[in-house]
């Protein structure tokens, strides 16, 4: 069996952790492959800041890091902050694979152009840097949010109505006022709303978490893995740096 390693970048309960697991039905899983999801133990809440995704880099980095010789076939970063991405290939020989990156790489085969669609604008520098670092820039037609605050314990439950519609709205107008050909959802906890957006637009709409762990069976099933001399390992290893850490009282 090959166990794929999912890490969410920020703590959630334990049923949280079940709406995101949600994101990859039993049916797409492609045979002789099992997910498990984790979530960093400590470190960011809602990703909006340079401040938080550098703690979310080194927590998701302490929860992947001893994935290998924990016997995962590959490590999936489910978020599109790709926290940690190239840590975790620098420690690791297995593939990692995160959604952003894959997500824009996909976007950049299905057309010329794409846009990110997302919950706030705290989200924006986030899809820029990923598009700087990979060399997408000019395939980016837009980034556009619906001014709406995460919930990374809840998702979308509950908002479906208004959320679906809004997005519908942003990607619409990204397709034509931006000329963007295929849509990105900005967030793997906006994934409810894939299915929706799907049905009702006439442009490819990915789905980055799944996106990237079909990355995973994809460099699994064919025997690759990202080269060491882009992502060189490291000469001093120092898994248990943050092993000390208390993990915080998650509320419900």
């Amino acid at each position: 069996m090959n166990k794929v390693l999912n890490i969410v970048p920020v703590p959630v309960p334990p049923e949280a952790l079940g709406a995101f697991a949600a994101q990859i039905p039993p049916a797409i899983v492609f045979p002789g492959f099992e997910n498990v999801f984790v979530c960093a133990q400590a470190g960011g809440t809602s990703l909006d800041s340079a401040y938080e995704t550098t703690l979310a880099d080194a927590f998701v980095l302490e929860a992947g890091c001893r994935a290998e010789e924990q016997g995962y076939a590959a490590v999936c970063v489910n978020s599109m902050s790709d926290s940690a991405l190239a840590a975790l290939r620098s420690r690791l020989t297995i593939p990692v694979v995160a959604p952003s990156q894959a997500s824009m790489l996909l976007a950049a085969l299905l057309g010329k152009k794409f846009s990110v669609v997302t919950m706030w604008p705290q989200w924006h520098e986030l899809y820029f840097k990923a598009a700087r670092e990979h060399g997408l820039t000019a395939k980016l037609a837009s980034v556009r949010d619906i001014g709406v605050p995460p919930n990374a314990a809840e998702l979308l439950a509950g908002k479906e109505d208004f959320v679906f519609e809004a997005l519908e709205r942003e990607a619409r107008a990204a397709i034509d006022e931006d000329g963007a050909d295929v849509i990105i959802l900005g967030s793997t906890t906006m994934h409810q709303s894939h299915a929706y957006l799907e049905r009702v637009l006439d442009v490819p709409v990915l789905n980055p978490g799944v996106v990237a762990y079909k990355m995973c069976e994809l460099l699994v099933t064919t025997g690759l893995s990202h080269s060491k001399r882009a992502y060189p390992s490291p000469s001093l290893v120092q898994d248990g740096l943050l092993s000390a850490v208390r993990p915080p009282v998650l509320q419900n």
